[in-house]
């Protein structure tokens, strides 16, 4: 298991998950997904300047992000890991992303197409839901103690 050096020890230390120390991985969480967002939208916009293909631009985009948000994780945020074999939690790490990316379809396509949202809150909220979402399946399945495999 790695420890998170640059967490504050007198929340870190404990074992157990506390309220105060689950709060810092949850701020630090949204400052890394901010920076992997920032990487997403400039490079899918470097891409689209360049004449990439706009499918292919936002795939390049998607895949930093997603590698920039699991490396800044790992290294700045979560003190525990679950999994030993890095490349089966990348993997995991990845697919909560995807699930997210479905869930954020889904929920615009209830929000704008049914309750009839205007499309920017209905992006600005569902954003919202997600990103707890990932931060809380990332954090139950890949960032807390248990049984290493």
């Amino acid at each position: 298991m790695t420890v998170n050096k640059f967490a504050d020890p007198a929340v870190a230390a404990p074992a157990s998950i506390t309220p105060g120390r689950l709060v810092w991985e949850f701020l630090r969480y949204f400052g890394c997904s901010a920076v992997a967002l920032g990487a997403d939208g400039g490079l899918y916009a470097l891409g689209l300047r360049l004449d990439v293909p706009y499918p292919i631009a936002a795939a390049i985009g998607f895949i930093s992000g997603l590698w920039i948000a699991y490396s800044l994780s790992v290294r700045f945020v979560f003190g525990e890991r679950r999994l030993r074999d890095e490349r089966a939690e990348l993997l995991v790490f990845a697919a909560i992303g995807v699930a997210g990316l479905l869930l954020t379809e889904l929920l615009l396509w209830l929000l704008v197409g049914h309750a009839h949202w205007n499309a920017g809150y209905a992006k600005l909220a569902s954003a919202g839901f997600v990103f707890c979402f990932n931060f809380g399946a990332r954090k139950a399945l890949l960032f807390t103690k248990g049984a290493a495999a």
